[in-house]
């Protein structure tokens, strides 16, 4: 299916690359409809009725029969009432269910463009395009301050999510399994499996580049340092209006007034000092740990970041 400007979005990239701020930018002129993480395996069942096993679940022809018609009914902004309602567990479910119904049916009503925004879909953004016509928006960080980012969280990351996809391991990942076996044993090595991560997902990406050149791939740090003209790109290339209620958003979020990181209570925020944050990886990793992550990405790192300075 080819892609056309009253086509889906979707928003991808590895986890704590700013997918969601981008995802919400490119919400903000009201033009298209938020839709979160479907792909998480903890996702809402009223957004999307099929469940997920693994982080990183990768879709293609072969298996693509489990969740081609869940993703129809959710870019139709079909939601699932009756299966939310019995799964709801607390009041904050019960305030994620108002806000995600209203976002379906204010898509149905306005006739709004599904915006899928999904870290979990990186691997799977083909599929998307062919199957389903979305034009794809990729984001990529720094690998160090990717890495940062996990370990200021201590967020760990367990291999046997990709290493239990055949599919997966057989279209992409192969090449890797050596070293995410390896991880297997070293299950607080946040530094080790992030840098991993982060080699395996870009340089996939960069295979995705020479066969999909209409896939966006932005830079979380060229975003932050220029905003508005940043989206303005990326809103022309996909059909959208950069209104001055985009224009305020967007200058909103990125302002030095905002704080220059987010809480660890609330990951997810997005209102950011845009360009403060891009230095928050030297004050977070030290010397032994930046040397580790350049040498463990480095080969990938330089198809990005070519001028990259990792003093």
């Amino acid at each position: 299916m080819t892609p056309t400007t009253h086509s889906p979005i979707l928003v991808t990239g590895a986890h704590r690359t700013g997918t969601t701020w981008v995802g919400k930018m490119l919400t903000a002129s009201r033009e298209s409809a938020y839709i979160s993480e479907p792909l998480n395996i903890w996702h809402r069942p009223g957004v999307y009725s099929v469940p997920t096993t693994h982080w990183y679940t990768y879709i293609c022809a072969d298996n693509e029969g489990l969740y081609l018609d869940g993703f129809r009914q959710t870019f139709g902004f079909r939601y699932h009432l009756l299966a939310e309602l019995r799964s709801l567990q607390s009041r904050k479910d019960l305030m994620r269910m108002g806000r995600d119904a209203g976002i379906f049916l204010q898509g149905r009503l306005r006739k709004q463009r599904p915006l899928l925004k999904d870290p979990f879909a990186v691997f799977s953004a083909p599929w998307f395009k062919e199957r389903l016509g979305c034009q794809v928006v990729i984001t990529i960080r720094h690998p160090a301050a990717f890495v940062s980012s996990l370990k200021r969280l201590g967020w760990v990351f367990d291999f046997k999510d990709l290493l239990e996809q055949p599919f997966l391991m057989r279209d992409w990942l192969e090449p890797y399994r050596p070293q995410m076996e390896a991880m297997l044993e070293k299950r607080e090595d946040v530094i080790g499996q992030g840098s991993l991560l982060w080699q395996m997902v870009y340089q996939t990406v960069t295979c995705f580049q020479s066969r999909y050149p209409d896939f966006q791939v932005v830079r979380h740090e060229d975003l932050s340092l220029d905003p508005v003209n940043g989206f303005r790109g990326l809103y022309a290339t996909l059909g959208l209006n950069l209104n001055e209620k985009a224009k305020n958003t967007i200058e909103n979020s990125s302002s030095a007034d905002n704080p220059g990181e987010v809480s660890r209570k609330a990951v997810h925020a997005y209102r950011l000092n845009s360009q403060a944050n891009l230095q928050n990886w030297k004050k977070r990793l030290d010397p032994g740990e930046i040397h580790r992550i350049r040498a463990l990405t480095e080969s990938v790192t330089q198809h990005f970041y070519p001028e990259l300075d990792w003093e």
